[in-house]
């Protein structure tokens, strides 16, 4: 049932007039410089409120050691045992229709780059023309604020879920999704979970995957000026390169999906590095280079890796040398799925349903190239799950990171909506 008038006219009133109290706690939150392995003070503000809401946080670590035999997990170089997870439980009344919820972000920043690029401190928070600045403003502790604020605000109207509601602030998401794969290990679950990253308030329920991978490129090193009794690892490696972006385009090629736009991005492979040789007058030996391989929706992982090692050893094949020396393909840290929720899903048509209610006009709905935990609850713990959330994805990773304050309080509005249709309840 659609919120009645009456509650949805009370939760803009109650969000406008909160909206300088979640200022606040986003700026804190941003102040806390949570890079990989220093996420603790963030969870501890974040647990703090949650307790103040009566939603009884729980500390749940991440150990390597629980982790390990999962098919999702990576080891993403950080402490094995030393981060923190927080989860929080708003418990539903039990009475009446509704189902559960899951509300996710994630606390973990990228780093900064360089402080002279941002017009202020990276962790500064500062507000200025309705914009809130610093690293992780964005992606995503906006949106982790806007669903803990969603929540507060029913609070104070004296609503109450028929069922329950989660809140995850997860670590290494941006590592590959070490936080988000305990809580699924510790056993939380629900009937639907928004993701809240920076969508700007468009419905993502569909993800290419990603694939870190190393190659590894022979040559033979000889004096510059004995050139051709050498064999360059740097030439090998054009030959390689090509062979890679016509992979890509092909496979961009042969597929469509509704919710891509661009049909040329849909599952980007990419150079990142590339390390070649030793000296600028020696023919180079070796050369390694490290990229990301896109998934498609539908593709699976091992059917991915597939087609670029049969792609380099196609090349490989046709040269005298790559022939007899073969490079090498490594695939190593983030191994992201693709995933998908069906448009027609339930979640997906109350969420629709909610953000029309709040901004008169439907959602825009789309898929997304880059990795998230997303996949992890729909692949793993078979949950349907989309991404929801203010902010720019653009701005994200970028000097003067920012958010749209107004944006994030819209945010605030839709989900505790959401959480009134879906979870079910009323006021008492």
């Amino acid at each position: 049932m659609p919120s009645s008038p009456e509650l949805s006219t009370r939760i803009d009133q109650a969000v406008t007039e909160t909206g300088a109290e979640l200022t606040s706690f986003l700026q804190s939150l941003v102040q806390a410089a949570s890079l990989p392995n220093h996420e603790r003070p963030a969870q501890d503000r974040i647990a703090h409120k949650l307790q103040t809401m009566g939603l009884e946080p729980e500390i749940v670590p991440s150990r390597f050691e629980e982790l390990r035999q999962h098919p999702a997990f990576g080891d993403d170089g950080f402490s094995p045992d030393g981060r923190v997870n927080v989860v929080g439980r708003w418990r539903g009344s039990g009475k009446g229709a509704g189902r559960s919820l899951i509300l996710n972000g994630h606390v973990d920043v990228v780093p900064p780059g360089d402080p002279a690029l941002w017009s202020d401190s990276p962790w500064s928070g500062v507000v200025r023309s309705g914009y809130l600045y610093g690293r992780g403003s964005c992606d995503m502790k906006a949106g982790l604020s806007a669903g803990i604020f969603a929540i507060d605000v029913l609070q104070r109207l004296g609503f109450r879920p028929a069922r329950d509601v989660l809140v995850e602030s997860v670590i290494g998401e941006e590592s590959g999704g070490i936080g988000t794969l305990t809580t699924i290990v510790k056993g939380y679950t629900a009937d639907g979970v928004i993701l809240l990253e920076p969508t700007g308030l468009e419905i993502c329920p569909v993800q290419s995957g990603a694939l870190t991978f190393r190659l590894i490129v022979p040559g033979r090193a000889a004096h510059a000026a004995m050139k051709p009794h050498g064999v360059s690892a740097i030439d090998k490696f054009a030959l390689l390169l090509t062979a890679i972006n016509e992979l890509e385009s092909e496979r961009h090629m042969g597929f469509q999906h509704p919710l891509y736009e661009d049909p040329n991005c849909i599952a980007p492979v990419n150079i990142g590095t590339i390390h070649g040789g030793e000296w600028h007058s020696t023919v180079p030996e070796q050369v390694v280079a490290e990229g990301r391989f896109g998934v498609l929706p539908g593709e699976s992982n091992p059917d991915a890796r597939h087609a670029l090692e049969e792609a380099i050893g196609d090349v490989s094949g046709r040269d005298p040398w790559l022939s007899e020396h073969p490079p090498r393909v490594e695939w190593f840290e983030g191994q992201f799925e693709s995933s998908e929720t069906p448009v027609d899903h339930p979640l997906i048509q109350t969420l629709q349903s909610v953000h029309q209610q709040v901004l008169g006009a439907p959602p825009r709905l789309h898929g997304v190239t880059y990795g998230s935990d997303m996949r992890l609850f729909i692949n793993h713990a078979h949950i349907p799950a989309t991404h929801y959330g203010p902010g720019d994805v653009a701005l994200a990773h970028a000097a003067n990171e920012c958010v749209r304050l107004d944006e994030v309080l819209t945010a605030v509005r839709v989900v505790a909506r959401l959480i009134t249709e879906w979870c079910g309840g009323r006021v008492s």
